[in-house]
């Protein structure tokens, strides 16, 4: 019986540029993203499901079966009358992103608010991923509940793996954010954080800082990502430099942590080693951020008997 990958948050409406004025409907979030890459790379020996919370209308019908689709099962997605998925904007300039959102009702924030659903979905699981946007758009709370559930899923064994992913404007302030995103952390076995986030918001001097910071926390495992500096990684021997891979040309930079998260994650359950399964996940990302949108196809994804 396959083992299960399940990823927690928010798939959200993304509406991209297309060009002479137009947009593009897709459907994408930082979660949602990591599990889209995880399952273009891993075999049928995984499945990979993922786990929010969705509303009765159209759009969430949509939604659903973009979901099934591309192979990721929604049996754990518990739909919400009243409620809407969010839905974001992106805006580029240089291959740089900005966003622009609309989540008030997203059914997602109560995602947590059902606890045997939860506690069922994970489980399930043989590795659970989430990350900081998922703390942060829970009520503390279900925050509270999604973590207890978290941490007794590390406590049974369960591999937990967590991008801290931080972003103030979904916080009420930047204490409140750090101390979430730290607790996160506490129930994680894998993080995988962005320096320049992690430098701006916890004041970390470099990526080993940052790496050390999060193992202080308990993760057995940091892979630090600094954009074209590369990837270190701090796991139980010396810290790893992992080069980044070049990106020609540079069209969207949205999902290259994601992408790497979920290229990564699915090495590393294919038996990778930690290099190894960075450098591919780096070739991943780089593949990515060439292509607009946060999801690309797989016929521009490289293959692992190529990294």
């Amino acid at each position: 019986m396959p083992k299960t990958f399940l990823s927690i948050g928010e798939c959200m409406i993304e509406l991209s540029q297309a060009g002479d004025g137009h947009l593009k409907k897709g459907f994408a979030g930082d979660s949602f993203n990591t599990a889209w890459y995880a399952r273009a790379f891993l075999g049928n020996d995984w499945r990979v499901s993922y786990f929010t919370a969705l509303g009765t209308d159209r759009l969430s019908d949509e939604m659903l079966s973009f979901m099934n689709g591309a192979g990721i099962a929604s049996d754990h997605v518990r739909r919400i009358e009243g409620r809407n998925p969010g839905m974001y904007m992106i805006h580029l300039k240089d291959g740089e992103r900005s966003f622009q959102y609309w989540r008030d009702t997203s059914a997602a924030k109560l995602l947590a608010e059902d606890g045997d659903r939860l506690r069922a979905a994970i489980d399930d699981a043989a590795l659970v991923y989430f990350s900081g946007i998922t703390l942060a758009i829970l009520s503390p709370g279900d925050r509270s509940r999604l973590l207890a559930e978290i941490r007794r899923a590390r406590e049974l064994g369960k591999t937990v793996a967590f991008d801290p992913n931080l972003r103030p404007r979904l916080w009420e302030n930047t204490e409140t954010m750090c101390a979430a995103v730290s607790d996160g952390a506490r129930v994680a076995t894998m993080i995988f954080p962005s320096f320049d986030d992690e430098h701006s918001h916890f004041g970390d001097a470099n990526p080993e800082a940052t790496a050390k910071r999060y193992r202080d926390l308990g993760a057995e495992l940091v892979a630090v990502k600094d954009g074209e500096n590369g990837i270190r990684i701090m796991s139980a021997g010396p810290v790893t430099h992992v080069p980044a891979h070049p990106a020609n040309p540079v069209r969207d930079t949205t999902s290259a942590g994601d992408s790497f998260n979920g290229a990564f994650l699915a090495m590393h359950l294919r038996g990778q080693p930690c290099r190894d399964a960075a450098a591919f996940a780096a070739k991943v990302a780089a593949r990515v951020i060439e292509q607009p949108g946060a999801l690309i196809g797989t016929d521009h994804l490289p293959q692992p008997d190529a990294a």
